[in-house]
């Protein structure tokens, strides 16, 4: 009997074993694979903001083609499903800040979160009737500004002085809109700078690092903004001959 409880002992003890030995293993494997998740979460988010940086530059490159054989840049597009612009028979368009107008241009509406696009021209450089002119030069009315060290909004361009821009709203896509109308609603208090890009009056947008920090009204940032150099804009025209 003596002999049995011994044996019997010994087998708990090495069951025992066992079990917190599985329980290491078990811990050690959640480790690794909540590390491989979060390694492949941050490759995927790296890919989706280069794939739509990517996009965005090969839309300017498209905006400036329109550009140079038009001689004007086109409007927003007419709504989330209609991708050609919304121009009036006065030349003029009907909206300044809207939509890509992605069929006139040919490229593709939605960054890598199927959202699209959103875009900003000022109306005297996409008027159809009145040419841009160099002297006197035809006034541009969009501002692109930044944060400083110091969390103040400071111009990163010359005040008034881009003709165009693009916007994505980034992986959270505050104010975003897909193909189709649903608005993704903004339940951030911490992105005005979000804010600014996605509802503002189109003349002033926010470009700065990508932050997800919740500590002041302004610190959570995610969206892309391209804009259109306005002496590069100029001199191409003036290599085409659409300006003298």
């Amino acid at each position: 009997m003596k002999l049995f409880k011994n044996i019997h002992s010994k087998r708990l003890i090495s069951t025992g074993f066992t079990l917190i030995e599985m329980a290491i293993v078990l811990v050690i494997i959640g480790v690794i694979l909540g590390g491989l998740l979060l390694t492949l979460t941050a490759q995927i988010d790296l890919r989706n903001y280069a794939t739509t940086k990517q996009a965005m530059e090969e839309i300017k490159e498209a905006l400036m083609g329109y550009s140079l054989s038009h001689g004007y840049l086109p409007c927003p597009a007419i709504s989330d499903t209609d991708g050609t612009e919304n121009r009036n028979v006065s030349g003029a368009c009907n909206n300044r800040v809207g939509f890509l107008p992605w069929m006139e241009l040919g490229v593709v509406k939605e960054d890598s979160w199927n959202h699209l696009y959103r875009y900003s021209v000022t109306p005297a450089y996409s008027n159809s009737l009145i040419p841009v002119a160099l002297s006197p030069a035809t006034a541009r009315d969009i501002t692109i500004q930044t944060r400083n060290t110091n969390g103040i909004l400071v111009n990163l361009s010359n005040a008034s002085d881009i003709p165009a821009a693009i916007i994505s709203h980034g992986k959270n896509s505050y104010g975003g809109t897909s193909y189709g109308g649903v608005v993704v609603t903004d339940t951030s208090v911490n992105n005005n700078d979000e804010k600014t890009n996605s509802t503002g009056l189109g003349t002033a947008f926010v470009s700065r690092e990508y932050s997800d920090v919740k500590t002041t009204v302004y610190s959570e940032y995610d969206d892309i903004v391209v804009w259109i150099s306005p002496n590069i804009y100029l001199a191409k025209l003036v290599t085409v001959g659409k300006l003298p």
